[in-house]
């Protein structure tokens, strides 16, 4: 019995690594879906083969999972992280108010997935939460008023459309005036008092660039630095399926390569989405280094791994698809998978158990 328990258990352990490796051979074949369809040439598509050096008909299918597994440790434990055991002592004092969070999105998505953050944390945050968009959207403007912004951008999947929208958002933060300036997709929940926590642990008027690579490396790219004179660059980027965060500080110093039409313009050069474009701006051509942090999450990684203990401390969560199978939260919570398939609802009432819809006595 002792014996079968083992294996049980070594076959768990085997089952859950191999999904990790799996998720991050995925999220870097995302990355190189993603460039190759907004890049439109093979300039970007080398850019992340670079990521796949030492492929694994070359060395050995093992061999190269053992890579990406030293790869992957190096990810999880920068030289700059923010993730430690104890939390520093707040540098600043900052509420929900100084941050300013950008959510893209597209009309077609307004009702299956925006739908879904107004009933869950946009509801509590709306004055904080810009959402920017690609059309009109009446219901949309009802519910959170002028915070809906059509950028007038295309609705298409591209890296101009994309490059576009975070363009806006851009320029939308600095009229702000706010200390922080925070963009996530429409398929992310953002645990706001989690974020301010997390926030004042840093200086707005520094030079800070906060989220989480989905890669095991930097990207390369190459530079078009004019008279058909190209330059390699490499660079971390924070990936915008997780959110990230940018100071007012270092926001500020983007302004020549980020305002008005000048961030549209710099994608071109690099060939590259608003992501990847924002990691250039900062790490290639500023010299910030990105600060890494565990507690933004997006559907690229292992989203059962989140423990239900931890959720209250994550800043951001996501969902999406694996293989035909959901990659969602792993929470017993106040609706069925069934009503609640992201998750969100349920991680909404386990934050905020007194939320009017959230059934009473639930045991999570």
């Amino acid at each position: 019995m002792v014996n079968s328990n083992v294996k049980k258990t070594v076959i768990s352990i085997g089952s859950t690594a191999c999904l990790c490796l799996l998720l991050l051979l995925v999220a870097v074949q995302h990355h190189r879906v993603q460039v190759e369809k907004v890049t439109g040439e093979d300039t970007g598509t080398r850019a992340l083969d670079a990521q796949l050096s030492g492929a694994p008909e070359k060395r050995g299918f093992s061999a190269y999972l053992s890579k990406l597994t030293r790869g992957r440790r190096e990810v999880e434990k920068p030289a700059r992280s923010s993730a430690s055991s104890a939390d520093p002592a707040p540098v600043e004092d900052i509420s929900a108010d100084d941050i300013f969070i950008a959510v893209k999105t597209t009309k077609k998505f307004h009702q299956p997935r925006l739908n879904l953050l107004l009933d869950t944390w946009i509801s509590r945050n709306a004055q904080q939460t810009y959402i920017f968009t690609d059309g009109e959207d009446e219901e949309l403007k009802k519910k959170i008023g002028s915070h809906a912004i059509n950028t007038n951008c295309s609705a298409a999947h591209s890296r101009q459309a994309l490059s576009c929208k975070m363009a806006v958002e851009y320029d939308k933060f600095i009229e702000s005036g706010k200390k922080w300036f925070c963009h996530v997709d429409d398929d992310n929940y953002v645990n706001v008092p989690s974020l301010v926590k997390f926030l004042s642990q840093y200086p707005h008027t520094q030079d800070m660039y906060l989220g989480k690579p989905s890669l095991d490396r930097p990207i390369e790219a190459t530079e078009r630095l004019g008279d058909n004179k190209m330059k390699p660059v490499n660079f971390w980027f924070a990936t915008g399926g997780a959110g990230f965060c940018v100071s007012r500080g270092l926001a500020l110093k983007m302004s020549p390569w980020a305002s008005g039409g000048h961030f549209m313009n710099t994608a071109e050069k690099i060939r590259l989405p608003d992501d990847c474009t924002i990691g250039y701006i900062i790490e290639s051509v500023l010299k910030v280094p990105l600060t890494r942090s565990n507690l933004f999450h997006s559907h690229l990684e292992n989203l059962q791994q989140v423990q239900r203990s931890e959720i209250h401390k994550q800043i951001t969560l996501s969902y999406g698809m694996f293989e035909n199978k959901s990659n969602i939260i792993n929470l017993k919570g106040a609706f069925p998978v069934e009503e609640d398939p992201s998750r969100f609802k349920s991680v909404h009432c386990l934050l905020y158990p007194d939320t009017p819809w959230c059934p009473p006595q639930v045991a999570f």
